[in-house]
């Protein structure tokens, strides 16, 4: 079945690229350009998942995320934050709040969708994220990483590595993508980064 995502995004000209990324991947979206625009969408028939900017004109993103999360029919609604913010302070506050992940713009689209799904497979109930390469596997929700039979024993950041090779096979990556997604509060966001 068809997922289906609200997005809500006052810059129309990355409002249009998330539209076409996820429609591309399958997805049914609904762009707002604001939270008022969205409020209706979310009354008819709630979205599988939400992507929310930060800083909207109005009710702000994180407003709307304590809104929805204090109302029975909404509290377990995926919320996936965009921003162009990436202090941790402002990270900690997003989830505390009750948004499920949070994407730092400029994002590339495989890591979109990839937290888009996981998200959805979360709240689904379904957790299996694992990512294939030959016979290594990445399981982006337990955050492990096992070659054949075996477990490796890694600390945050190489797992971090890890899940970022898997999540972009077939790029090349520079340093900056790497330290991005390392600091970037963990990119699945159940467990702070540990060094």
């Amino acid at each position: 079945s068809t997922i289906n995502v609200l997005v809500v995004e006052d810059e129309e000209a990355i409002l249009t690229l998330i539209q076409f990324t996820l429609e591309q991947a399958g997805f049914n979206v609904t762009g707002c350009t604001s939270v008022e625009a969205a409020k209706p969408h979310l009354l008819e028939k709630l979205p599988d998942v939400v992507l929310l900017d930060w800083m909207l004109p109005g009710t702000s993103g994180i407003q709307l995320t304590k809104q929805l999360r204090q109302d029975q029919r909404t509290k377990d609604l995926p919320i996936i934050l965009l921003t162009a913010r990436s202090d941790d302070v402002d990270k900690e506050m997003g989830l505390n709040l009750g948004a499920d992940d949070y994407l730092t713009k400029p994002f590339d689209k495989a890591e979109l969708l990839a937290r888009l799904q996981a998200v959805v497979r979360r709240s689904k109930g379904h957790s299996n994220s694992i990512i294939r390469t030959g016979d290594v596997e990445v399981n982006l929700d337990t955050q492990t990483v096992t070659v054949g039979t075996k477990t490796l024993h890694l600390t945050g950041k190489e797992y971090g590595i890890m899940e970022l090779l898997s999540l972009r096979k077939g790029s090349t990556l520079n340093k900056d993508q790497f330290l991005n997604h390392l600091y970037q509060a963990n990119s699945f966001l159940h467990l702070p980064m540990k060094s």
